[in-house]
């Protein structure tokens, strides 16, 4: 397997999908990277008009902003002396785990969101365990998300197996807590998109553990 770890063309690809395979000439490969990254798209916009925005961005966030770098690391390693390229890169990318390393980039990115949305608004009393306080304990109970989001998310980024364990615990208290919030105060489209992207995040962290427990190659 050639890797050429061309960054110039994951550069190119990462602005416009299937752009750093035309810059290796690998016009095939990128049309399939352009279309699927703008169906991708259309889809999760499509969703959105249906189901509302948080859906759009859970759907953009889990599938097509993970083809998209994808995409952009396949033009990174370059084009394989034999075989599929596209198995090529998805081989690669899980076996040395980047899968959960994006993960914790987008949630160092919620946990940026969070806090823009926290300071933005300190008025809003956020929901914890059925009861919304307000004061210096309001803040504090708004700060445990963007705090774990953060923590977590570079435990993944640096596949440490610390993160693994800390990540149970930001589980369990999500799901808890969306739990109880459900009962006392109904069902919401963010609450329940929230309630379903710890359910679904925490069964693929499960299955990957060993990534976390067991350092990937470099």
């Amino acid at each position: 397997m050639s890797e050429s770890r061309d960054l110039r063309a994951a550069v190119l690809s990462i602005l416009v999908p299937g752009m750093g395979q035309v810059l290796q000439r690998r016009y095939i490969h990128a049309l399939s990277a352009g279309l699927l990254t703008l169906a991708l798209i259309i889809a999760s916009l499509a969703l959105g008009r249906v189901s509302g925005r948080a859906a759009e961005v859970f759907f953009f966030m889990v599938l097509a902003l993970p083809w998209w770098a994808l995409q952009g690391y396949d033009a990174y390693l370059g084009p394989p002396e034999t075989g599929s390229t596209w198995r090529r890169t998805f081989r690669t990318a899980w076996r040395r785990g980047h899968d959960i390393r994006f993960l914790g980039v987008l949630l160092v990115i919620s946990a940026l969101n969070d806090t823009f949305i926290i300071l933005a608004n300190l008025e809003y009393l956020l929901p914890f365990y059925c009861t919304k306080p307000t004061g210096i304990p309001g803040f504090l109970t708004k700060a445990i998300s963007p705090v774990l989001h953060l923590a977590v998310g570079y435990g993944f980024i640096r596949c440490r197996r610390w993160a693994f364990f800390l990540y149970l615990v930001y589980a369990a208290y999500g799901f808890t807590n969306g739990m109880v919030n459900l009962t006392c105060f109904g069902p919401g489209r963010i609450r329940n998109t929230l309630l379903g992207a710890v359910v679904l995040s925490t069964v693929y962290v499960f299955f990957r553990r060993n990534v976390l427990l067991h350092k990937p190659p470099r």
